[in-house]
């Protein structure tokens, strides 16, 4: 996705990327519902991909399960069929905003169907569950159509959607490749938006944004590597760290998805004209030889709250270049 004004960015989100927000994108709270047959299924859920949430519970299924324990967890995944899932919640659903996230997997682990909540958690999980070998059957339109839906795009901002009526019109502008620029807008300002406007928030009042910059195929480890070294050098941690930031040209990187999803946290792709207009200030080497500016410091500038570097670039293993921005 392209954005103009303060920031052009294409925004990736990473699979599991779990950061607490006031609107339910993320699934943070757990519950397994299953029959006492399906337990062993659910403790080897637990096991599996259990570190990745808050908390996670196992429940042992009966008729009145769901309802005593409505809006006690973000995410209910039910083991057993999606009839019944269907069945023994639906007469709870009253906002997609504040009702929990429904996931269904079979006994094998086969098939892992977000029911309710697609963009509140239950895909995340779905996916989640795909590292145990089942096929998230993913249905909301603009992840069937291979497209980012603006809460994924918030979660890969690590912001939260304030306004959540607005996303029936701007998730359809997705899928019609027709939203156009998302605009980050610093303050103070007072800003008059219209229905079809989404705002999006950010979660953390502070953060840093690591700008990278790297050799073509690059290994995942040497990203993390570079990221944790920069990190230890001011004191931080990933905890502390909005997103990653690079530019569009590095956007086929698996080593760079596979280090921000490791590392929990989302990835940005700032387009050359962005990147050209916060220009770090140290030399730079792409610029003579393709016309790009230093990747590692404008993405880190581009992409901070101040647009401002905390640190300037340094190179780890020949290999990644990080800056960190504020």
């Amino acid at each position: 996705m392209s954005t103009d004004t303060n920031d052009d960015t294409t925004t990736n989100d990473s699979d599991s990327c779990n950061v607490p927000d006031s609107d339910g994108e993320v699934a943070e709270e757990i519950a397994i519902v299953a029959f006492e047959r399906k337990i062993e299924t659910a403790e080897e859920i637990v096991a599996g991909i259990g570190d990745r949430y808050e908390s996670i519970e196992i429940l042992e299924y009966h008729g009145d399960v769901f309802e005593a324990n409505w809006g006690e967890y973000d995410c209910f995944v039910g083991l057993m069929a999606s009839g019944i899932a269907m069945r023994k919640t639906a007469h709870l659903l009253d906002d997609k905003w504040d009702d929990p996230a429904i996931v269904v997997v079979d006994e094998d682990l086969t098939w892992a169907i977000p029911i309710t909540g697609g963009h509140h958690g239950a895909n995340q999980v779905a996916g989640d569950l795909a590292e145990l070998g089942a096929v998230p059957a993913t249905t909301t339109a603009s992840e069937a159509a291979g497209k980012q839906g603006v809460e994924s795009k918030a979660k890969a901002l690590d912001t939260h959607v304030v306004n959540g009526d607005s996303t029936v019109a701007t998730n359809l502008a997705v899928l019609n490749e027709e939203l156009g620029p998302v605009a980050r807008l610093d303050g103070p300002r007072a800003v008059l938006v219209g229905d079809d406007v989404t705002v999006l928030k950010r979660n953390k009042e502070e953060g840093v944004v690591l700008g990278t910059g790297t050799v073509s195929g690059v290994d995942a480890e040497q990203v993390l590597d570079a990221w944790e070294a920069a990190l230890q050098a001011l004191g931080l941690t990933f905890a502390d760290v909005d997103f990653a930031a690079s530019g569009t040209r590095k956007d086929g990187e698996e080593g760079l998805y596979e280090a921000a999803q490791d590392a929990d946290i989302g990835l940005v792709f700032f387009e050359k004209e962005t990147l050209e207009e916060y220009e770090g200030p140290s030399s730079s080497r792409s610029k003579e030889l393709i016309g790009w500016p230093g990747i590692a410091e404008a993405s880190a500038i581009a992409g901070g709250r101040e647009h401002d570097l905390e640190r300037e670039k340094e190179r780890f293993d020949d290999a990644v270049t990080v800056a960190v921005g504020r």
